[in-house]
């Protein structure tokens, strides 16, 4: 659904991309209890410093809290100062601390999620992701409240103005056993963790299934793909495939067409996902770098959200 938005002339910005959580959503019980489970880790990881965090917007924009996780959770001692008073102070030192913490979180500033200026703006959908992403990074075992997404509202600036679109957006990914809610969901994110319980020639057999459907329509591009996991790890035949299923081109300016970088695949893997929700395929549970990281359950969703979409073709 797209419509009209306003927003102030002076934070109407070219070319600006921006996403904001719906208010209704904050009052979300699940949202609500991931806060509260980030702040209580923020507060316990510091709690030797003397540091209380409250709230998330409030006290992470400064940079004060992010360079003492940054130096609890990794020993990462950056040569900031301790307490930034200007805005242009503490742009400059959230800038040294996250380009630090994208390179332990292996991300680059294209593919994060987050960026200096939307954690200078106290925008709390980007503060939920970077916080996720350092919990899953530096403290694995901690159990995060599963399937939490927010509606947000994507704003565009563009020469004929700003639109906007309404969709949803995951922050934590679902966790085997967890209650969700609803029935065709439950059964989408359970599929195919129930295929690789089974025999490996029933998961063979469904992974050849779909890779026929692959070469099938990547045979016009003279393409074949014969390992699935390691070929699709770079994202360019992920992002040729959506194309030739979708109908149109993506101009090479868009994406790297020989990545040889971990940060050059996640673009690519990321923009492709990103090209997926954009067309209401819905593909749970995936993070990029899981694909690139050659992870096989990833890699099948993607493919058989596809699959299930486009197999009459």
């Amino acid at each position: 659904m797209e419509e009209a938005f306003d927003l102030p002339a002076d934070e109407a910005v070219p070319g600006e991309k921006r996403k904001i959580i719906q208010p209704t959503c904050l009052n979300d019980p699940k949202l609500m209890n991931l806060m509260e489970v980030l702040v209580d880790w923020i507060n316990a990881t510091l709690k030797a410093e003397h540091i209380v965090v409250k709230s998330l917007e409030e006290d992470l924009f400064d940079g004060l809290v992010l360079h003492h996780l940054l130096g609890t959770l990794a020993s990462e001692f950056l040569p900031v100062e301790e307490i930034a008073v200007t805005t242009v102070a503490q742009i400059r030192k959230l800038g040294v601390i996250l380009v630090a913490l994208n390179s332990k979180l292996g991300v680059s500033d294209k593919t994060a999620k987050w960026s200096v200026a939307l954690i200078h703006s106290k925008d709390l959908l980007a503060t939920l992701h970077l916080l996720v992403s350092m919990v899953k990074r530096f403290q694995p075992d901690l159990a995060l409240p599963p399937n939490v997404s927010v509606e947000v509202l994507s704003v565009e600036v563009n020469r004929a103005g700003i639109k906007s679109d309404k969709l949803f957006e995951h922050i934590t990914e679902g966790q085997s056993g967890s209650d969700s809610v609803g029935g065709k969901d439950s059964e989408k994110e359970d599929l195919i963790d129930q295929l690789m319980l089974l025999e490996p020639h029933k998961i063979s057999a469904f992974k050849q299934a779909i890779l026929h459907f692959v070469n099938k329509n990547m045979s016009p591009l003279g393409l074949q793909v014969t390992e699935m996991e390691k070929q699709f790890a770079d994202g360019v035949i992920l992002l040729l495939l959506i194309g030739q299923l979708e109908g149109f081109y993506l101009p090479l300016s868009e994406f790297t067409l020989s990545p040889s970088s971990d940060p050059e695949m996640l673009h690519n893997v990321t923009l492709a996902l990103e090209m997926l929700s954009d067309r209401n395929i819905e593909v749970d549970d995936v993070d990029p770098q899981d694909i690139v990281s050659h992870d096989v359950k990833a890699t099948l969703r993607v493919l058989y959200a596809l699959f299930k979409k486009h197999k009459s073709k």
